[in-house]
């Protein structure tokens, strides 16, 4: 274990490259895929000052970032469309990837790393920002149309 991992004392983090980690039991997680991910993630940092919360980013693919929340913060729990949740229940399970903090782990990247092994993204203030987020766009595509 790197003296980050140690520091932070999070067990969840791989020491090298990334593992997938079963949600629902350290954390669920929220996914939201391409520039609307960044975007929220860009939204989240400024919402908390720069300390959202652990955020991973994926560089493939569906370009997925992914913010760990509080286990169990997911369930039963109505999220806006365009987000994908990560959690367990009866007869279902999830998987999120999670980067090493250093070293060779693409696809993946911290965009913010864990800073406390209890230190979540705040599932209130998260699904708040992605309502506001996907809001802005519809009215921003809305008064696109109604200009013409």
């Amino acid at each position: 274990m790197n003296a980050e991992n140690r520091e932070v004392k999070v067990d969840w983090i791989p020491v090298s490259g990334f593992q997938l980690r079963k949600a629902g039991v350290q954390f669920d997680a929220v996914r939201m895929d391409g520039d609307e991910g960044r975007r929220l993630a860009d939204r989240m940092e400024a919402l908390t000052g720069g300390d959202p919360g652990p955020v991973v980013l994926e560089a493939n693919g569906r370009r997925g970032v992914y913010f760990l929340v509080p286990p169990g913060s997911t369930a039963n729990r109505a999220w806006p469309r365009g987000v994908t949740r990560f959690n367990a229940g009866p007869a279902h399970v999830s998987y999120v990837p999670v980067p090493a903090l250093t070293g060779r782990t693409w696809p993946l990247a911290w965009r913010f790393p864990p800073t406390a092994a209890d230190r979540f993204v705040h599932p209130l203030l998260l699904r708040s920002a992605v309502s506001e987020l996907l809001a802005g766009q519809a009215f921003v595509h809305v008064r696109q149309v109604t200009c013409w």
